[in-house]
């Protein structure tokens, strides 16, 4: 998944690609099929009133109109309860994810789905799944930093996929782009190197 909203110039894309493309030859006669979405150039819509009444609704109360709103949101839970894996390029908006990629996750963590309550607890439904997270950034925010505190991308994917079941979670990091053609160079040349070893036994 992309989610970047540059085409041109986006590093993000680039690491992504390059992983994608080294895990299925890294596959062999094995390579999986790669289901692919841009949400970067084609966002999912936010949820809205008549979602939000869906959702609270159950299933048998829901009227045509909430069975509708929830449409896409059925077909991207039935993308992810297919897949084994999930690969996310993203770049650090604001200190956080994307806006695209919150009405994304606004459209898939749902209580009828992803959720079951035990004990009044959420358990995630997507347990055995895993996520890689490619992420790119301007500044440094990693851990042991004057800027750490500020990273809100990192402690929120990991808070919202361990509430679906998602807790093997890898982080892959180019950061410092606006650092100097040096220092982007380095960062970038890093990142793909962790990424192609990755993908080896990913």
């Amino acid at each position: 998944m992309d989610t970047s909203a540059r085409l041109t110039g986006s590093h993000s894309r680039q690491l992504g690609q390059s992983f994608v493309q080294a895990w299925q030859s890294a596959q062999g006669e094995e390579a999986r099929q790669v289901l692919y979405r841009d949400i970067g150039q084609q966002p999912v819509p936010a949820i809205d009133e008549v979602w939000a009444a869906a959702y609270e609704a159950e299933p048998e109360a829901r009227t045509a109109e909430m069975q509708d709103a929830l449409v896409l949101s059925d077909e991207l839970l039935d993308e992810l309860f297919a897949a084994d894996c999930y690969v996310f390029a993203m770049p650090m908006y604001n200190l956080t994810i994307p806006a695209t990629l919150k009405a994304y996750i606004d459209q898939v963590v749902r209580r009828d789905r992803t959720l079951e309550f035990i004990n009044g607890r959420p358990q995630g439904r997507l347990k055995g799944k895993k996520a890689l997270v490619i992420t790119t950034r301007k500044f440094n925010y990693r851990v042991g930093t004057e800027a750490a505190a500020r990273n809100f991308l990192e402690p929120y994917l990991k808070a919202i996929f361990k509430i679906m079941g998602i807790e093997d979670v890898t982080f892959i990091v180019a950061d410092q782009l606006a650092a100097g053609e040096a220092a982007r160079t380095l960062s970038l040349l890093d990142a793909k190197a962790e990424l192609l070893a990755l993908a080896a036994h990913w």
